[in-house]
Formats: C-alpha cells, sequence, structure tokens
C-alpha cells in the first residue's frame, strides 16, 4: 500500500526569486520554473497529483518562499 501525502508545496510569488533550487531538489519532478510576469521566473507545482509531500523544496529553499499545505482528510469532512 502506498504512503498517502499528507500536504502539497504552496509556492509564495512574492518570496520566490525563481532560482531553481526547488526545482532540482525534487525527486519526483513536480515542480518547474515558469515565466511569470516581466519575465521573471518562478517556481510552480505544475502535477500536484505526483507530488510526494516530501517537503525536501521547503528544506532546500533559501529565500522561505514554499510552505507546506495539509490536504483535508476527506474522512474528516463527514
Amino acid at each position: 500500500m502506498a504512503t498517502e501525502r499528507k500536504a502539497l508545496p504552496v509556492i509564495n510569488p512574492t518570496r520566490c526569486t525563481g532560482c531553481g533550487w526547488c526545482v532540482g531538489v525534487c525527486p519526483p519532478h513536480v515542480l518547474s520554473l515558469e515565466t511569470a510576469p516581466n519575465w521573471q521566473k518562478k517556481s510552480t507545482l505544475h502535477d500536484a497529483a505526483g507530488c510526494t509531500g516530501c517537503a525536501k523544496c521547503v528544506v532546500k529553499c533559501p529565500f522561505d518562499a514554499i510552505t507546506m499545505v495539509r490536504i483535508p482528510d476527506p474522512a474528516d469532512s463527514r
């Protein structure tokens, strides 16, 4: 049985500098750099379903631009 992820990374675009450290450290390769307004690059979670929730991106980000946000448990909504 696969381990269910409990949280997903959320990237704060005002803190993200587009350095790419999070992209490089992501084991399932679900983060990418995309062009934002003014031709700046920003990190983006492009495959939420593929994210394992390992939080390596959070640890590696030198600008505290990424936080892990808990995924609501469907059992809690009953």
